[in-house]
């Protein structure tokens, strides 16, 4: 029996979802005190977070923090903790993502082959802005009062709700993973 070989687009198309996929996602950013010996570090506490006008986003951090650290191995103790943690976070509107776009293509049918050219103009639907939620997340050594570690990411969302709840989740863990910074001493 002869097998068919599967064109090579075919794979190159499979394979743009990923692409988009890693494109949209960001990465955390974090910047933390050279010198500082996070090794000793096993046990924190948590500041409580400043007054603001989204107490479900708040709640959400706070337990997303706590599940993070826990989760790395850290102990939540409410006195005399290694590190003390805090947290702030901003909401933005972004406009949505519209406009106008050319694509190429290329096929074969048969024994012959074409390309084309298409263009699409994206029309938002609803709402013509995303939101932006920024999530800052700082480490701080009780005893000086200093920084030592700050981390930050973001996520858009549309609504809130259970899918605005994971991504923060999720947003606050891949800050999280960065800390404590990996240093060669």
């Amino acid at each position: 029996m002869m097998q068919r070989k599967r064109p090579s687009y075919l794979c190159s198309l499979l394979m743009i979802p990923l692409f988009l996929l890693v494109a949209c996602s960001s990465t955390p950013k974090n910047d933390y005190d050279l010198n500082y010996d996070f090794s000793r570090l096993k046990s924190f506490s948590q500041l409580a977070p400043s007054e603001n006008s989204d107490p479900l986003s708040a709640s959400r951090i706070q337990q997303a923090i706590a599940s993070s650290l826990t989760s790395q191995g850290f102990t939540p103790q409410a006195k005399e903790a290694d590190f003390s943690v805090a947290y702030g976070f901003k909401v933005e509107d972004k406009p949505k993502d519209s406009g106008f776009s050319i694509g190429l293509g290329t096929g074969t049918w048969g024994s012959s082959g074409g390309a084309s050219i298409g263009t699409s103009v994206d029309v938002p639907v609803g709402s013509n802005t995303a939101k932006i939620q920024t999530i800052q997340i700082d480490i701080i050594d009780p005893k000086t009062n200093q920084l030592i570690w700050r981390g930050t990411d973001k996520f858009n969302f549309d609504d809130g709700g259970e899918a605005k709840a994971e991504e923060t989740k999720a947003t606050v863990a891949k800050i999280l993973a960065q800390f404590p910074p990996k240093t060669e001493k």
